[in-house]
């Protein structure tokens, strides 16, 4: 198998049978995020433990790349301190805004690399970051 072909693989196993697009019991915060060019919609949950993410999930609809990014996404973060995060969210953006990244850094970014092809398709570059966004500003907003 080719990695395109593997990569498909990731983004579609993650839109189709995604483990995090459900409610979490109980978060800290809910924020929606939207994109409003094509209708993306989300509202992403996180549950901290101090510093921690120690739960998350997301509600909502939207085209398989925001839901697959999303759901990555959420793999990625779920036991990092929220400075992890948010360097992950960084990684991310740039990777799929055309960045060239080092080996290491796609290794930090696991499956999300999956995602690196959508930098040629400039119109799918904020379904991919729709999770992404709305987890940065949950940050952004609750850095104490």
């Amino acid at each position: 198998m080719d990695l395109k072909s593997l990569y498909r693989e990731i983004v579609n196993e993650h839109n189709l049978r995604p483990s995090h697009k459900a409610a979490i019991e109980n978060p800290d915060v809910v924020l929606r995020g939207v994109n409003p060019s094509c209708g993306d919609d989300i509202s992403l949950q996180l549950k901290f433990d101090g510093n921690v993410i120690s739960d998350a999930g997301f509600v909502g609809t939207g085209c398989a790349i925001s839901q697959a990014s999303a759901d990555i996404m959420i793999d990625n973060i779920i036991g990092l301190e929220k400075e992890e995060a948010l360097k992950q969210a960084e990684l991310f953006m740039g990777m799929i805004k055309g960045e060239v990244l080092s080996e290491n850094q796609f290794d930090e970014l696991g499956e999300a690399a999956a995602l690196q092809d959508i930098s040629h398709m400039p119109a799918r570059v904020k379904c991919a970051e729709l999770g992404w966004r709305t987890m940065k500003e949950i940050i952004d907003n609750n850095k104490n």
